[in-house]
């Protein structure tokens, strides 16, 4: 049984294990962000089954899932759960290893890059920097009780780099409680959409003053938001989103031509 990360969606960044497990795998439970390039790559041999979340949209509850590994694990068949970006950052990996640890499943966990790692790194912002950032925290945005859960004073220090998943609808929430907790208003922040993939896009803007394209509806998950002076970088170091690439600012959008090779 492996827990696997499939990474944020281009399939070349798949680690080879991962690779090799997806070959071998006599079943495979996936999430709704495994891109189809990555799904491509399960052996002839696997029985497919989609479990994947959205907001207010889950196919599978996770009781299920869990059940549903242990089930087949012990009917000696290899599995294969692929999970997006990284299974133990915010991908509920830990839950589902309880699981099966608890059931005395033999059982691996085969790391992905995990979103902020690669999107950032597509979009030519370092998470971390000697001229602007000393630490990344990486920040579910997913404000189920309000922001009660998250330390927004310490959120809103300087010289740190902050990574929200998930945090698209709350965007506009997010940007006032930092404010609210003493973040310079005009800091940068960045809304990589569907990033690493030929279809990534970048909008940038500030805390203060949001990208058209997301007051306008334009955005679609999945988007990762990256917030603080690193954000700055990105139109020296865009090196994925080229000169006719996909950077957008306020009110522009382009995207990478299908047939170009990045």
């Amino acid at each position: 049984m492996s827990l696997v990360g499939a990474g944020p969606g281009d399939p070349e960044l798949l680690t080879l294990k991962a690779y090799k497990r997806l070959l071998m795998a006599e079943v495979v439970l996936h999430d709704r962000l495994v891109s189809d390039e990555i799904l491509a790559l399960i052996g002839e041999q696997a029985v497919q089954y989609y479990v994947g979340k959205a907001m207010s949209s889950h196919s599978v509850p996770q009781d299920r899932i869990n059940e549903t590994l242990v089930n087949w694990a012990k009917q000696g068949k290899r599995v294969v759960r692929l999970k997006g970006g990284d299974p133990f950052i915010f991908g509920r990996g830990g839950e589902e290893l309880e699981t099966l640890v608890a059931a005395k499943v033999n059982v691996e966990v085969i790391p992905g890059i995990t979103a902020a790692s690669g999107c950032a790194a597509y979009a030519g912002i370092p998470l971390t920097h000697r001229d602007h950032a000393q630490s990344v925290r990486f920040v579910t945005g997913h404000l189920q009780s309000g922001d009660s859960l998250l330390d927004w004073q310490a959120l809103s220090r300087p010289g740190q780099t902050l990574v929200f998943y998930m945090g698209l609808s709350n965007l506009q929430n997010i940007c006032q409680a930092l404010i609210k907790h003493g973040i310079v208003p005009s800091t940068p922040l960045a809304l990589i959409e569907q990033g690493t993939t030929q279809q990534q896009r970048t909008h940038i803007g500030s805390l203060d003053q949001l990208p058209a394209a997301f007051l306008n509806g334009n955005i679609k998950p999945p988007t990762l938001l990256i917030i603080g002076s690193v954000v700055s970088l990105h139109a020296s170091l865009s090196w994925f989103e080229a000169s006719d690439g996909c950077a957008v600012g306020f009110g522009e959008s382009k995207h990478l031509p299908a047939d170009r090779d990045c």
